[in-house]
């Protein structure tokens, strides 16, 4: 698969979400969406528990891994720790506006800093032989996107990467909360189609308020903003109604296939569950990433119900799953 289709589609890198339960989920879902690892830090990689970090299934792929940091020696060992985990691809943050991201120097702050990161960029890309794309806002605080995020581009191209996902607003990171900046700053989708025009050889992905794939595939097209983009990444929307997932592979790939059927997909997870309980884990490390599958059908409230309340029971397992998917009517 070329870089350019395997961005077409993808699901967010998303903290305390998309982990490698969550990954599996998606896959019943969609066979060809690009899925994204949570954040993990480039001192983390290199100094903690890589194994519980970074191992994955061989079904998750493709699969890219997302590393925050701004030391690039430091990012240039993650990186090539992470290709040694047989990752598709590897993705810094220059997005994230949490306060412990900018604590550390790494995530939206290092929109201000577009030469540091070509630099980490560089790095990166002579530790490995995977794409190395970078996922990022529009601008920061007092920035002027039209400046800023050209600016960025520029450094980036100039050094080889292999792709952009841009989030179309800026993060503010004076007065605002992370999850405020997740809404409240306006959406710009004009400016991400400009930029693919001024750069219609670099592959970019936008991000960022998407709903659904009607939505996906009108930003896959050209309009009178600007050309058409390569591809689009859903977040909250893929995690809290992953539903819409299962359309994926038809619509946006265009690949003669059925959607999945959510019945079918929680048949498919009995065996993914029985793995991870013999192999220690517990049940709501798995139905946490499910609660949403059957929203807006009757008996989707018995449903979340069920797997809140059964799945955290001493010695639950996959009956709880048949339970609760017996309460739903389709």
């Amino acid at each position: 698969m070329s870089p350019d289709q395997s961005h077409r589609f993808s699901v967010a890198p998303m903290m305390d979400w998309t982990d490698s339960r969550c990954r599996q989920f998606h896959r019943l879902l969609t066979r060809r969406a690009l899925l994204y690892t949570e954040m993990v830090t480039a001192p983390a990689i290199v100094f903690g528990d890589r194994d519980r970090l970074l191992r994955f299934e061989p079904d998750e792929h493709p699969v890219a891994l997302q590393i925050g940091g701004s030391e690039p020696k430091q990012l240039a060992e993650a990186t090539r720790i992470g290709a040694g985990y047989g990752y598709d691809e590897i993705n810094l943050n220059v997005g994230c506006p949490s306060d412990r991201v900018q604590s550390g120097k790494f995530g939206a702050c290092l929109m201000a800093e577009p030469d540091l990161v070509a630099e980490c960029i560089a790095a990166m890309k002579a530790a490995t032989h995977l794409p190395v794309t970078v996922k990022c806002r529009i601008g920061v605080d007092e920035q002027d996107p039209e400046e800023a995020l050209p600016r960025l581009t520029e450094a980036l191209v100039a050094v080889g990467v292999d792709g952009l996902i841009v989030h179309a607003r800026k993060a503010w990171l004076k007065g605002l909360s992370p999850k405020q900046n997740r809404t409240v700053p306006p959406l710009d989708y004009g400016i991400v189609r400009r930029l693919k025009a001024a750069h219609p050889d670099l592959t970019i992905s936008i991000n960022g308020g998407i709903t659904d794939l009607e939505m996906a595939g009108q930003l896959l097209n050209a309009t009178a903003d600007g050309p058409a983009l390569d591809g689009v990444m859903l977040g909250r929307a893929a995690y809290e109604t992953p539903r819409v997932l299962a359309g994926v592979d038809r619509l946006i790939f265009g690949e003669p296939v059925e959607d999945a059927d959510p019945h079918t997909v929680v048949q498919q997870l009995e065996p993914i569950i029985a793995r991870h309980l013999e192999a220690g884990g517990r049940l709501p490390n798995i139905t946490r990433h499910i609660l949403g599958l059957f929203n807006g059908f009757p008996g989707a409230r018995s449903w979340r119900r069920i797997l809140t309340v059964e799945a955290a029971l001493p010695g639950a397992g996959v009956e709880v799953l048949r339970r609760a998917v017996a309460a739903v009517q389709v």
